[in-house]
């Protein structure tokens, strides 16, 4: 039997065997994270695979998005990725979408499948697909890269937490590029992909503790896991429609401070609070004075460290992890400010002297 290896799991076993071939899935890009989950889930036997996708294959898509092959570059990835999805497994109903998500087809498109796996590399495609799952009650199994790092959680399982209780606002442009501008290292899409096709399985079958209310966060350099939780708003499953537009958004998540002048705040010696949010072996490799360190996984275990009547800066080692620990922050009503590029960007600044 082809799917022996799993269904002879005593925890999973015939019965979720059946679930998976019954199960109709959409993946939205097929990309760096879109391409590990699809190879698996088809793979594994997921009945049905929707796919959403518009690109063609760039030179540069080949370090990480390692179903392409050189001869391909410039052909469509969502032909390219069917065929050889197809010649895995002959018996895979296949629905491709040959079109990016936007307002006018997401609802469409997504009521069609039991859950979507977000492979996205852009927040107004994230925060459409929050929206359009919270409308049509739809769970979605969500990640995302950049660097050296990643991170994954489901949304709107079982009434959970949604995107929006964890990033209520979309933020700028300007403020989280993508892979496309900041780079990633080849190898994390397919570590965040198999993490999203994992949590995809669970769902569907039941089994394990699903990824919901939590933030599962990926360090390469480090190799190390983080878990943060974070509750449901409840207003976040009220919604009523789609947004106007899912364009740029002029407001950010909070406030921030771009490198150089924070370092003025520094050398001023204005009065503040500066938090580091890193892991234990990013904070004793190297930290700002008189800094406070609290690594992210344990800031709602140790909030009374921080100064709430003071000016809260907070720093990780990119700007991204100071990012989430600043709208946790915010939700507490403490005034705090990310510093844009975090630890490397500082050390960039004092190289560039």
């Amino acid at each position: 039997m082809r799917y022996q290896r799993q269904t002879v799991l005593k925890e999973f076993g015939v019965a979720a065997q059946e679930k998976l071939s019954k199960a109709k899935v959409l993946v939205i890009g097929v990309g760096g994270l879109g391409i590990p989950v699809l190879q698996y889930l088809n793979a594994m036997g997921v009945g049905t695979l929707g796919m959403v996708e518009a690109d063609t294959i760039d030179v540069t898509n080949l370090q990480r998005q390692v179903l392409y092959a050189e001869n391909e570059v410039g052909a469509p990835k969502l032909a390219t990725a069917l065929g050889k999805l197809q010649a895995q497994n002959s018996t895979t109903i296949f629905k491709p979408f040959h079109t990016f998500l936007t307002r006018e087809n997401a609802l469409d498109i997504i009521a069609e499948f039991d859950l979507v796996v977000d492979a996205s590399d852009n927040f107004a495609t994230r925060y459409l697909i929050n929206d359009a799952c919270v409308l049509l009650k739809k769970t979605f199994v969500s990640g995302a890269i950049q660097g050296f790092e990643g991170q994954l959680s489901v949304f709107n399982y079982n009434g959970g937490p949604t995107y929006r209780c964890l990033f209520p606002t979309m933020p700028a442009d300007s403020e989280i590029p993508n892979c496309n501008d900041n780079g990633v290292l080849g190898v994390i899409p397919g570590i965040i992909g198999n993490l999203q096709a994992l949590e995809t399985v669970k769902v569907i079958t039941g089994i394990g503790e699903v990824l919901s209310g939590r933030l599962l966060l990926f360090n390469g350099l480090h190799q190390s896991y983080q878990n943060i939780k974070f509750k449901l708003v409840t207003a976040n499953l009220e919604r009523t429609s789609l947004e106007e537009s899912y364009g740029s958004s002029p407001c950010s998540i909070g406030p921030s401070i771009a490198i150089q002048d924070f370092q003025k705040a520094l050398v001023n010696k204005d009065n503040f609070q500066l938090l580091d949010v890193r892991t234990v072996l990013e904070y004793q490799e190297y930290h700002l004075p008189n800094s406070t360190h609290i690594p992210l996984a344990d800031l709602g275990f140790h909030q009374a460290k921080i100064k709430k009547d003071s000016l809260v800066y907070v720093i990780c080692q990119s700007g991204k992890r100071s990012r989430i620990a600043q709208q946790l922050l915010l939700e507490d009503k403490i005034s705090v400010i990310n510093i844009d590029g975090g630890i490397n960007a500082y050390k960039g600044l004092l190289t560039a002297k």
